[in-house]
């Protein structure tokens, strides 16, 4: 039995506090020239992205973000929402954007000075200023501290001579660099008399307005590669390219005519740390592309799920829709949940960007809770994408490989979402080491009393489970857990307290393996660390799944009309104990659930799925896309139209006396 449910109203929960600005990121969609032809040539395809890129400059979404003094909002979160929905219209669009817009043109915001921001900021987020973000080198991705570029600086002449000393620190991968970019920020080691000072950004000239290379700048082309053929990759070197000393973007540290290094900030780490932090809008945006582009591949296979049928059950005559099937329902139904709870989560990150960015709280603790969130949420979400797409691309069938209907297409464009803005293997494990720091400071701020009462129930459970009292039918989870006396399987408190417990758990048993590594040599306490860093980047993905959880439970609290409430809670359901089940070994090894109760999840999560699927058209409805968006045959109804017309055309065969009878029909009545 459906709810009554109003898309519209459920869209308005989903888009938050900045749908205005989502609407205005997917009218891109609606403009035909936003749109790439898989069959077109590679060129074709970089022209046209490069154009679409000026009608986003045209919407002046790119300069929400920009202060008011230099005719923007300072609205850092309206931006990065409307830019994100720019997927619907062409992934290629939104990365090739990201790295004009919020790359280069960030950079230059949020490292640049006051003069450079007059010179430069503008004409970038206008695009008349084409621009790329040279930090990633051959021989380093993800570790941006150990990169080998060098930029030294010359007092005789007042410049800085930037340098690719040997092949492996060539720049690669870099966005817009093969084809487009006139300007690049390039990150070097500053080197000033004698010492090098770290990582650090500098302004330069690669191209002529004509597009020809400066002298000492060399390109490579990257060519064709697995996804987003829109967007130029290529590889950029340097050979003793002079810039001036201006072009150093100095918020965190300059340079003097003489050569004298300053900085606001002493340490050397903290002060590359935090550069590196004013960067993090990429990781906050491509967490929401992922989410935009999941919604995406699960409106067209819903679509298409409730349109085609196969294999008649019920009788003979009637096929029965790929949706009423259960395992179909099992297949989208918890992907569904996932990224409503993704979509939810992603807006209170939204949220904590606009309060750092905007200086509304742009506390150290709260930066480093968005830093934290935004790397762990950027990791899950993507890798999250991958998996929808795959599972909404085989649920349609044959009609899911083909280019016309889009779900390969955003497969292979999504792919390297899982790898730039950060490794996502390397995103889990630096949340995970910023949660074990904040562990490790509350553990400090615990009294006596407190350390004896924490150390007494970690012994009391470590007693329980080598007893194996767990197994004999006394939960450690009956008798520590809290919220778990409701033996109801769909409780909202016990899901939390699963979830909740489980990181706990993790977080202190790698606290505890990993104390010994304060008191010893460095070499033995990289390989300490190096053992326990699967279980690290486990206890990252939990914390993840747990803000998740609390962000589509929230939202349910959130709704006063009773159907919205109920579908919010089988999504809220449907998620939390789709996260149970993929980690039952864990909540069964460590006593968490009683096996009588995990038993029910497999029934329980059926009937969830089921009530979810015969409400899943208003769930993708919510997600506010039209056939301007999805550009997939298979979501237009045409499936429909099929079905009834060859529905039609048996109904009248069968009323024909010459109609074909069934060799089964036959020897049945053979048989009698």
């Amino acid at each position: 039995m459906t709810l009554s449910l109003d898309p519209r109203r459920i869209g308005a929960v989903l888009d938050g506090r900045w749908a205005e600005s989502r609407q205005l990121g997917r009218s891109l969609a609606l403009d035909d020239a936003t749109h790439l032809d898989p069959a077109d040539d590679l060129e074709t395809t970089r022209a046209r992205t490069l154009e679409a890129v000026g009608l986003m400059a045209r919407t002046g979404l790119p300069l929400m973000a920009l202060p008011e003094a230099l005719g923007g909002a300072n609205a850092h979160a309206a931006n990065v929402a409307g830019f994100e929905e720019t997927v619907t219209a062409s992934p290629s669009l939104q990365i090739k954007a990201g790295v004009q817009f919020g790359l280069f043109g960030g950079a230059i915001l949020h490292l640049g000075n006051g003069d450079q921001h007059e010179r430069w900021l503008r004409p970038a987020m206008t695009g008349e200023l084409l621009g790329s973000f040279a930090m990633t080198e051959i021989g380093h991705g993800s570790d941006v501290a150990a990169i080998g570029t060098t930029a030294t600086y010359a007092p005789e002449t007042d410049e800085f001579v930037i340098d690719t000393p040997f092949a492996a620190a060539t720049k690669e991968y870099i966005g817009n660099a093969a084809r487009d970019a006139r300007a690049a920020v390039v990150f070097a080691q500053l080197i000033t008399a004698g010492v090098n000072h770290g990582v650090h950004a500098f302004l330069v000239r690669v191209r002529t307005d004509e597009g020809a290379p400066v002298a000492g700048v060399t390109f490579a082309d990257d060519g064709y590669k697995g996804g987003l053929p829109g967007v130029d990759n290529g590889r950029v070197a340097f050979d003793s390219v002079r810039i001036p000393r201006t072009h150093l973007l100095d918020r965190y540290g300059a340079v003097a005519a003489d050569g004298t290094y300053s900085s606001p900030i002493a340490s050397p780490g903290r002060r590359f740390f935090t550069m590196l932090g004013t960067l993090v809008q990429g990781r906050v945006s491509l967490d929401g592309a992922a989410v935009v582009a999941s919604k995406l591949a699960l409106d067209i296979a819903v679509r298409y799920g409730h349109e085609r049928r196969q294999f008649t059950t019920a009788d003979e005559i009637t096929e029965t829709t790929l949706m009423d099937y259960q395992q179909h329902q099992r297949r989208l139904m918890p992907a569904l949940a996932a990224v409503y709870a993704s979509a939810l989560a992603h807006e209170k990150l939204l949220a904590s960007f606009d309060e750092v960015f905007s200086g509304a709280d742009d506390s150290e603790e709260n930066r480093a809770l968005l830093e934290t969130r935004a790397a762990a949420f950027k990791a899950d979400s993507t890798w999250l994408a991958l998996d929808v797409i795959q599972e909404c691309r085989e649920a349609c069938g044959g009609a899911g490989f083909m280019a016309e209907n889009r779900l390969v297409g955003l497969r292979a464009d999504l792919d390297v979402y899982v790898t730039f803005e950060g490794d996502n293997t390397v995103l889990l494990q630096l949340a995970a080491k910023r949660i074990l720091g904040d562990y490790a400071k509350e553990f400090a701020q615990i009294d006596v009393g407190g350390v004896a009462r924490f150390i007494g129930t970690q012994a009391a459970e470590h007693s329980l489970y080598r007893t194996g009292l767990a197994n004999a039918g006394l939960a450690i989870s009956d008798a520590f857990t809290r919220g778990l006396s409701d033996r109801r399987i769909r409780s909202g408190r016990l899901q939390r307290s699963l979830l909740e417990t489980r990181l706990e758990v993790m977080v202190s048993e790698l606290a505890g393996d990993l104390r010994p590594a304060t008191r010893m040599n460095q070499a033995d306490a990289a390989a300490l660390f190096n053992s326990r860093q699967h279980e690290l980047i486990e206890m990252g993905r939990a914390y993840v799944e747990l803000e998740k959880w609390k962000a589509l439970d929230e939202a349910m609290r959130d709704q006063t009309d009773p159907d919205q409430a109920k579908v919010f809670r089988r999504l809220r359901d449907t998620y939390g104990l789709s996260l149970i089940e993929k980690h039952m070994s864990w909540h069964l090894m460590y006593g968490r659930l009683p096996m009588s109760r995990a038993r029910q999840l497999p029934d329980t999560l059926n009937r969830l799925c089921a009530k979810l699927a015969a409400d899943s058209l208003d769930l993708v409805e919510a997600f506010g896309y039209t056939d301007e968006h999805r550009r997939a045959t298979i979501a237009t109804g045409i499936e429909a139209r099929r079905q009834r017309e060859a529905a039609e055309h048996y109904r009248h065969a069968r009323a024909r006396r010459d109609f074909p009878v069934a060799e089964k029909h036959l020897r049945r009545a053979d048989t009698a």
